[in-house]
C-alpha cells in the first residue's frame, strides 16, 4: 500500500486544435498541458480530467496512446508515467425533480467505454464537444448508464449556490433527485469542509471528495486528497471510496471555508457582508443576496456535526494565495524543491528562508499549521489571507 495524492476535478479548456470544451476554462487547458502540468509541477499521483467525453479529446488521447506516451492501466485510467489519469465528465440535469439545474461528475473506467458513453451522451446533449453540458434526461437516468459502463457518480461542488444540489435553495434531500445507493462520494466545493457537511444527516454514508475544480493550470490541487490504494488505478479509486480492503481516502486538503467565493452571504450588487438574508443592504439598500454556504449548511441543518471515522480535513492555503508569492518566486521554489506538494508537505521552513525573504518562508509555514486569519469571501469573490 502506498498513499498518493489526488485531484479528480480538472476542466479541459481547449483543445489540441483550439477549439473551446469549457468555455470559461484557461487556453492554456489543453490535455497535454494538463497531464505534464499536474505530474511534474503540482506533484500529483493522480488527476480526474472531467470532460473526456469531449470527442477532441478523447481523439488526442488516442494519439498519445498510439506514441507511448500514455498507457492504459488494466485496472482502469490512463498511465501517464507514475501518475494515473482518470476519465470523468461534468454534466449538468435538469429535470422536473431538480428545481434547479445540478452539476454531477461521472466516472469511466477505460477508453473504450468512455467513448461508448460520449456517443450515447451525443443522443442526449446539444453539444457533445463542450464541457458542463445539460443533459436531457434525469440524474437517476444518467446514473443508470454510468453504472452501466462501470462507472462511478458523484455530485457536483454539493453547497455552492449555483448549480449544486442543494445550493439552489429548493433541493432539500438528494433522494428527490438521485438513488442513494448509486453515489459513490459527495464533492464539496471551495467554500466548505467536512465539518460543515457532516450537519446533514443524509451524507452521513458517503466519503467526501476534495477537487480543485481548475479553470487554470495554476488552480490545480487547490484542493485534493490523499488516498491509500496498492496503484494509482481506477479499480483501486474504487475500493478507497469503498473504504474497502485497507483502501481509503486518509486526508482531504482544501481551502479553509472563509477562502472560499461563496462562503457567506453578501449582497449581490456591492459584496457587503449581510448577516440577514431577508433583510436590505445596510450599505447599498439592495434586496438581492447571494446565499453563503455557512447559512445554506445552516437551513438544512439534521446533525450535530462530524461523523466517526471521516478522515481529517486539513485545511490548506494554495501558493498562489500567499501574499508576496509571485510567479518568479514560486518558480525558484520549484527550481530548489521540485513540486508543490513537496513544498506544501515536506520542505522544512529553514529550508523554504534559505530560498524565499523570511516572511514569506514564514506565511507559508504558518498556512501548513492553521494559524493564519483570514477575510471570509461571498458572492463570487475568494476570502483573503488577514495576516
Amino acid at each position: 500500500m502506498a498513499e498518493y495524492f489526488a485531484d479528480l476535478h480538472i476542466h479541459i479548456g481547449r483543445t489540441k486544435t483550439g477549439r473551446a470544451v469549457k468555455i470559461t476554462g484557461a487556453k492554456t487547458l489543453t490535455f497535454s498541458n494538463i497531464i505534464e502540468h499536474a505530474r511534474d509541477y503540482k506533484g500529483l499521483n493522480m488527476i480526474g480530467i472531467i470532460d473526456s467525453h469531449s470527442p477532441e479529446v478523447l481523439e488526442e488521447m488516442g494519439q498519445l496512446l498510439q506514441a507511448g506516451e500514455l498507457e492504459e492501466h488494466p485496472d482502469g485510467g490512463l498511465m501517464y508515467g507514475g501518475m494515473s489519469v482518470i476519465l470523468g465528465s461534468e454534466l449538468e440535469i435538469n429535470d422536473e425533480s431538480t428545481q434547479g439545474p445540478i452539476h454531477v461528475l461521472c466516472y469511466i473506467p477505460y477508453l473504450d467505454k468512455m467513448k461508448a458513453f460520449s456517443s450515447w451522451l451525443s443522443f442526449h446533449l446539444k453539444n457533445v464537444h463542450l464541457s458542463s453540458q445539460r443533459v436531457y434526461i434525469s440524474g437517476k437516468d444518467l446514473q443508470r448508464k454510468v453504472k452501466e459502463l462501470g462507472g462511478l457518480f458523484i455530485p457536483a461542488h454539493v453547497f455552492t449556490p449555483f448549480k449544486s444540489l442543494y445550493g439552489k435553495g429548493v433541493n432539500q434531500s438528494l433522494t428527490e433527485v438521485f438513488d442513494p445507493d448509486m453515489i459513490d462520494a459527495v464533492e464539496l466545493g471551495l467554500s466548505s469542509d467536512t465539518m460543515m457537511a457532516d450537519q446533514l444527516s443524509e451524507l452521513h454514508r458517503y466519503p467526501f471528495v476534495t477537487n480543485s475544480d481548475a479553470h487554470s493550470l495554476a488552480k490545480i490541487a487547490r484542493e485534493y486528497q490523499k488516498i491509500e490504494m496498492a496503484e494509482p488505478s481506477f479499480h483501486e479509486l474504487k475500493l478507497a471510496l469503498r473504504g474497502e480492503d485497507g483502501r481509503a481516502i486518509r486526508a482531504n486538503y482544501g481551502l479553509d471555508p472563509q477562502l472560499g467565493k461563496y462562503h457567506r452571504t453578501v449582497c449581490a450588487e456591492c459584496f457587503t457582508f449581510t448577516p440577514s438574508y431577508d433583510e436590505a443592504c445596510s450599505k447599498c439598500g439592495s434586496i438581492k443576496k447571494v446565499k453563503g454556504v455557512a447559512d445554506r449548511i445552516g437551513e438544512l441543518k439534521s446533525s450535530a456535526g462530524l461523523q466517526y471515522g471521516r478522515p481529517p480535513y486539513i485545511h490548506q492555503v494554495p501558493l498562489e494565495f500567499v501574499p508576496g508569492l509571485g510567479p518568479k518566486m514560486l518558480e525558484k521554489l520549484l527550481d530548489h524543491f521540485g513540486t508543490e506538494m513537496a513544498i506544501l508537505h515536506y520542505v522544512p521552513l529553514e529550508s523554504l528562508q534559505n530560498v524565499i525573504p523570511a516572511k514569506t518562508a514564514a506565511v507559508i509555514d504558518k498556512a501548513r499549521k492553521g494559524e493564519l486569519r483570514f477575510l471570509a469571501g461571498g458572492g463570487g469573490k475568494y476570502g483573503k489571507i488577514a495576516d
